[in-house]
């Protein structure tokens, strides 16, 4: 299975999510699920770089995909990076509708140390 963890702050911005797993729902290669998950995913770290000119920190590799949400000086850029985000886990939903068995979603709020 695909987990998905959004990570978000206490103002409930978007400040990291990992794709970890794999779907299994047929042979590497023929996978409509992990290609839908990888094209959302990717498609949006790479979104946020060509579109902000900012550039998130991300690892991928086979079964994982990490990435932090850049921070801008200016309020704008980090709501276009929040939007792009949130239009990422709107379409990560919509496979989730279909193909609920084979990916998740989770959300969750950023541990603070003290």
């Amino acid at each position: 299975m695909i987990t998905i963890t959004i990570v978000r702050n206490v103002e409930k911005a978007i400040i990291s999510f990992t794709v970890t797993g794999h779907a299994f729902y047929n042979d590497p290669g023929k996978d409509i699920v992990c290609a839908g998950v990888s094209a959302v995913t990717i498609g949006a770290v790479n979104a946020i770089e060509k579109l902000t000119g900012l550039a998130p920190r991300a690892i991928s590799e086979s079964g994982l995909l990490q990435a932090e949400t850049p921070q801008s000086t200016d309020p704008m850029r980090n709501d276009q990076v929040q939007l792009l985000l949130e239009g990422m886990i709107a379409a990560l939903e919509s496979i989730v509708e279909s193909y609920g068995k084979y990916v998740k979603i989770k959300e969750t709020f950023e541990k603070k140390g003290g």
